[in-house]
């Protein structure tokens, strides 16, 4: 009859404890660079908020009031996208991160998983059932994992063509925006 080892027992829990702190790592470090994100957009907002207004404050004829809206507007729009740019990039890299954790421990699981089933494959009563239904949840395991990555793949995919579409038409209505000289 096997029992437990101990050691083992240990250094599993041990493993785990790393890849959470690793993790919790990974989210701190993603909340400290979505807030200086947001800080400097709020920050060139403002700025560019004050230095609109003050133009505003200075315009004598609706003719250029008009050409002044467009102007202000067409900065404001490239902030925006790259805005956006940096925010897709930020989870982007987080999704990447967190993805290349949770591959190297599902990959030292399974390995870990297919040498407990090679040993109870050696026992002498019901081992080898055992071992084949070991085999068959692996299995299974690793096609749901590769299909998930697959699909957060995908994913990134997908957002990154919505990204460029919508930073194609932002410039392009920026462009329109833009006063003709």
């Amino acid at each position: 009859m096997n029992t437990i080892n101990l050691e083992q027992l240990a250094e599993s829990q041990k493993a785990n404890a790393q890849v959470m702190m690793t993790l919790v790592r990974t989210a701190f470090h993603g909340m400290e660079q979505l807030s200086a994100l947001n800080l400097a957009a709020s920050r060139e907002l403002f700025n560019s908020s004050a230095g609109g207004a003050q133009q505003l404050l200075g315009v004598k004829d609706p003719k250029e009031l008009a050409s002044m809206a467009g102007s202000l507007a067409q900065p404001n729009v490239e902030k925006l996208m790259e805005y956006s740019r940096g925010l897709y990039d930020l989870s982007a890299n987080m999704q990447r991160e967190i993805t290349s954790v949770m591959e190297q421990q599902y990959s030292a699981m399974a390995k870990s998983a297919g040498g407990v089933v090679g040993k109870t494959a050696a026992a002498p009563i019901a081992g080898d059932v055992f071992s084949g239904a070991m085999k068959q949840m692996m299995s299974a395991s690793t096609t749901a994992f590769e299909n998930i990555s697959q699909m957060a793949k995908q994913m990134t995919d997908i957002v990154d063509t919505n990204i460029k579409a919508v930073s194609n038409a932002t410039s392009q209505a920026a462009s329109v925006l833009s006063p003709k000289k």
